[in-house]
C-alpha cells in the first residue's frame, strides 16, 4: 500500500511513487546519554519505516545508531547537532560569528527513575532525556514499540521548557511530527527533520522579511531565497532560518539548505524544520524579552554596524536617470527650493547600454564621472550606484569572467544550450566562494568608489544559475548564502575605501545583518503595498536586523508598470511611513521628485525636514540597536509579549523604543489605533492618552499621522532647517522632554 499522503510523508516531500529508492527514518528511544568533554552526546537510533500510513519500524534492514549533541551556552542558548555520520559539529561558518558574550558552560549528565537530567556546573536544569519504556526496554528482534521515542525537554535560559515533539500523532503508527529524523534517496541520506511541541496558543513571528500578518501561527515557509516580485505574496527576498515564540524563546536553524519551517501548519501541535541538507545544527534561545532573544541571535550571527549619519537623511531616485545633465537638474533643484536631501543614487541607466551591468559609466551622457561626482559631494550630495552580481553575454568583462572561472562555470551543453536563469539573460553569476573572483568583483567596485561613490546598491542575489558548478560549495547550498557572500564583498571594499560601512541591499540570509542596509524590494504603489512592506519590515526587524527601508512610494504601478500615475495621497502617506523608518529613499519606475506632484509638494517638504529634525534621535536608537537586540521599527510585541492583542497587529509599529507610529493606508484617511499599555502623547498636539486602549475611527487629515511618544521620555531634535546633514552641528541638538508641558511638534 502507498501512502496518501494524510501524515508526515506530505512535510517531508516523501514521494512513494518514485522509481528511485526513497526511505524515511524514524529517532527511537536514546541508547546512551554520556557527558564528552563538557557536551552530552545522545546516541539515537534510527529505523527504516515500512511504506504505509501505518508506519511501522521495517525490521528487514539494521537500525542506524547516530550521535545527537547537546551543548549549552552562555547566556541562555542550547545547542542541537546531529550530522548523520557525515558532518561534524563547528563554530567554523560565514554564517556563525560569535559574540564575546558566548561561553561555553560544561554539562553533566545524572540518571534516575528512568531519566537523563543535564545540568550545568552551577547545578541548573539545561534538558531532560526521557528513556522510559512503554513496553519494551529495550531494542530486540522483536518489532519495536512504535511508542517508543525520542523525548526530550530543553531548558535554554534554565527557566522555560522546549519540548521535542515527540508524541504528535494520532495513533503511534501515524505520525504528523518526528522529534527527529531524515530521509534517504539512493542510500544516500538526503533530507533531515526536527520537530518542537507547540501550544494552542501560541503565536509566531520572523523568519526573515515575511509579507503576511503579525501572527504566523498555522503557516508553513519554504525557506528559498527567490525575487519576490512584489510584497504581497508568499515570495520573498530575505528567509532568515529564525523564529520568535510568544512563549519567549527563539529557535535559529544554522544552515544555508533549502528548508521548509512549519509554525504549527501541518500540524497545531508541533514547529517543524525540513532540510534538504542532512544534518540539522539547532540554538535554542531562551529570555525573558523579546531583545533578549534577538540579542542572543546576533551573539550568533554578528552585530549590525553603524551605518554613517549621511545615510539616514533622504535619498532621491528612480528607474532611472540616464545622465549627468539630468542628475544635476534634479540636484539643483532640490538645492533650490530647499528639500533637504542626502545621496542621489542612479539606478540601471549609468552604463553604456541601460541594464547592461559593466561596471563603468556611460562615456557619452557622463563625460567626467569623477567631475561629476565631486561637484555633487561639494553640494552635499552623496552618490549610490546600482549593478547586480551577474555578468551579462554582452558585457565587457565576460571573456575575462569566463577565462578566470570568476562566475559560475557552465557545462559545454549548458553553454551551447543556453542557461534557464532569467529573462534579463545574465551569462553567469559571480563565484564569491572563490577569493579570486571576490578580489576580481571588488575591484570592479573599487574604481568607482575611487572616484567618489559612497555607496553600491547590491540589488538582486536571490537566484543564481543552479545549473552552475561553482568552486568551493554545491548551488543548492549557495542559493540562501549567495546574499551573505555577495553583500560582504561590496561592503568590505565600501568601508575600506570610504570609510562608511554601507550597502543598499535587497536579498538576505542569516548574518547579513552584520553588513547593513537593506530594502524591502519591489513593493507596488499602492495601499496593499504599504501594507504589505510594513509586515515585512516587521518580521525582518525580528529576525535580528537593526535597519530596514522600502521604495518610497512603491516601485512599481498599476495597471501600468511602468507609467501609471501614483495618487497624491499613497504618496503622503508613503512619505510619512518613510520618515519614521530606519533609511529612506524615493525610487521608482517613472518620475518620484515631489514637484512632479504640486497639489502636495508643500506637504512632502515639511514631513522631509521633520526627518532631519529627528536624525538625532534616530542615531541614537541606531547605536542602541548596534550593541543590543533592538531594531528601529519595531513590532508592538517587541515591547509588549504578554499582550495578546499585538501579537495581532501588524499596521502599527514603534519607531526606537519612544515613539508609537500608525500608519494612515487608505483614501479615507480614518483609521483605529490600539495603544498598549503606558501613557502615550501626541507628537503633535501634545495631547496625552491613557493605553491600554483602542481608538476607534481617528480623522486624519493628509497632512498629519498618526505618532505617540511615551510619557517622560527624552526626545534629542535638530532644531534648524537644512539642506542634508553636512549643515548639522550636533552641538546644537535640543532635548525635548514629553511631559506635561509639551504641546507637540510643529510641522
Amino acid at each position: 500500500m502507498k501512502p496518501t499522503n494524510y501524515y508526515l510523508f506530505d512535510f517531508m516531500d516523501f514521494d512513494a511513487d518514485l522509481q528511485r529508492d526513497e526511505s524515511l527514518w524514524k529517532a527511537y528511544k536514546p541508547t546512551r546519554v554520556i557527558a564528552v568533554d563538557g557536551d552530552i552526546h545522545i546516541g539515537v537510533p534510527f529505523q527504516k519505516q515500512v511504506l504505509d500510513n501505518d508506519m511501522a519500524a521495517d525490521t528487514s534492514v539494521p537500525r542506524e545508531e547516530y550521535t545527537l549533541i547537546i551543548r549549552q551556552y552562555e547566556p541562555g542558548i542550547l545547542r542541537l547537532f546531529i550530522g548523520f555520520g557525515e558532518k561534524q559539529i563547528t563554530d567554523e561558518s560565514e554564517i556563525l560569528q560569535f559574540s564575546e558574550r558566548i561561553k561555553k558552560m560544561p554539562l553533566s549528565v545524572n540518571y534516575e527513575n528512568g531519566e537523563y537530567t543535564i545540568t550545568d556546573e552551577c547545578g541548573i536544569k539545561r534538558a531532560v532525556v526521557n528513556v522510559k519504556a512503554p513496553e519494551l526496554d529495550r531494542w530486540s528482534d522483536l518489532q519495536p514499540d512504535p511508542q517508543d521515542t525520542l523525548d526530550i525537554r530543553l531548558y535554554p535560559d534554565g527557566k522555560r521548557e522546549i519540548r521535542l515533539a515527540a508524541y504528535d500523532h494520532f495513533s503511534p503508527p501515524r505520525y504528523d511530527a518526528f522529534p527527529l529524523g531524515f530521509c534517504k534517496l539512493d542510500g544516500h541520506k538526503e533530507r533531515a527533520t526536527m520537530s518542537f511541541e507547540c501550544k494552542l496558543d501560541e503565536c509566531f513571528a520572523g523568519t526573515g522579511e515575511r509579507f503576511a500578518k503579525m501572527d504566523l501561527s498555522g503557516q508553513t515557509f519554504f525557506l528559498k531565497n527567490q525575487d519576490g516580485q512584489g510584497v504581497n505574496n508568499r515570495r520573498t527576498y530575505k528567509n532568515i532560518p529564525f523564529y520568535l515564540s510568544s512563549r519567549m524563546y527563539g529557535v535559529f536553524y544554522h544552515t544555508c539548505a533549502h528548508s521548509k519551517l512549519s509554525l504549527a501548519g501541518f500540524s497545531s501541535r508541533s514547529v517543524e524544520f525540513l532540510s534538504d541538507e542532512a544534518m540539522l545544527d539547532v540554538f535554542v534561545i531562551g529570555g525573558d524579552t523579546v531583545e533578549e532573544i534577538i540579542r542572543g541571535y546576533r551573539d550568533l550571527t554578528g552585530y549590525p554596524s553603524m551605518p554613517p549619519l549621511w545615510s539616514f537623511g533622504v535619498w532621491m531616485s528612480r528607474m532611472t536617470y540616464f545622465s549627468a545633465d539630468e542628475v544635476n537638474g534634479i540636484c539643483d533643484r532640490l538645492r533650490k527650493e530647499h528639500y533637504p536631501c542626502d545621496v542621489i543614487h542612479l539606478d540601471t541607466g549609468w552604463f553604456k547600454t541601460d541594464w547592461l551591468c559593466e561596471w563603468k559609466f556611460n562615456e557619452e551622457r557622463f563625460p567626467d564621472p569623477k567631475g561629476f561626482i565631486q561637484d555633487l559631494k561639494k553640494k552635499g550630495f552623496r552618490v549610490s550606484l546600482w549593478q547586480l552580481p551577474y555578468v551579462a553575454e554582452d558585457a565587457e568583462q565576460i571573456d575575462e569572467a569566463r577565462e578566470n572561472e570568476y562566475i559560475g562555470k557552465l557545462t559545454k551543453k549548458q553553454e551551447s544550450e543556453g542557461s534557464n536563469f532569467s529573462a534579463l539573460d545574465y551569462a553567469g553569476t559571480i563565484d564569491f566562494t572563490y577569493p579570486k573572483a571576490t578580489e576580481w568583483y571588488k575591484s570592479l567596485l573599487k574604481r568607482l568608489l575611487d572616484m567618489g561613490i559612497t555607496c553600491i546598491k547590491t540589488d538582486f542575489g536571490e537566484n543564481i544559475h543552479m545549473d552552475a558548478v561553482y568552486k568551493g560549495m554545491k548551488p543548492e547550498l549557495l542559493n540562501n548564502l549567495y546574499a551573505l557572500l555577495y553583500q560582504k564583498a561590496a561592503y568590505e571594499i565600501t568601508k575600506d575605501v570610504t570609510g562608511d560601512g554601507i550597502v543598499w541591499a535587497r536579498a538576505a540570509w542569516a548574518g547579513c545583518q552584520r553588513y547593513p542596509l537593506h530594502w524591502g524590494g519591489d513593493s507596488c504603489s499602492s495601499w496593499e503595498g504599504l501594507a504589505g512592506s510594513l509586515r515585512g519590515g516587521l518580521h525582518f526587524g525580528l529576525s535580528g536586523f537593526a535597519f530596514w527601508s522600502h521604495d518610497v512610494p512603491g516601485f512599481h504601478t498599476l495597471p501600468n508598470f511602468m507609467n501609471s500615475i501614483v495618487a497624491d495621497d499613497v504618496y503622503v502617506r508613503w512619505t510619512q511611513f518613510g520618515v519614521f523608518s530606519s533609511h529612506i529613499r524615493y525610487h521608482g519606475t517613472n518620475k518620484r521628485e515631489p514637484w512632479f506632484y504640486p497639489n502636495i509638494s508643500d506637504i512632502v517638504k515639511r514631513w522631509w525636514n521633520l526627518r532631519y529634525k529627528l536624525i538625532p534621535y534616530i542615531l541614537r536608537e541606531s547605536e542602541k540597536a548596534t550593541k543590543s537586540g533592538s531594531t528601529i521599527v519595531q513590532a508592538l510585541v517587541f515591547h509588549h509579549p504578554e499582550d495578546k492583542v499585538c501579537w495581532h497587529i501588524d499596521d502599527e509599529y514603534y519607531f526606537g523604543d519612544d515613539m508609537l507610529v500608525a500608519p494612515v493606508m487608505n483614501s479615507e484617511g480614518i483609521r483605529t489605533i490600539y495603544l498598549p499599555e503606558g501613557s502615550w502623547v501626541n507628537l503633535f498636539t501634545g495631547e496625552a492618552v491613557e493605553g491600554n486602549r483602542w481608538l476607534k475611527d481617528v480623522e486624519v487629515p493628509l497632512e498629519l499621522m498618526p505618532v505617540y511618544v511615551r510619557k517622560g521620555a527624552e526626545i534629542p531634535v535638530y532644531p534648524e532647517l537644512v539642506d542634508c546633514t553636512d549643515d548639522m552641528d550636533m552641538s546644537k541638538v535640543k532635548t525635548i522632554v514629553i511631559d506635561d508641558s509639551f504641546k507637540g511638534i510643529e510641522l
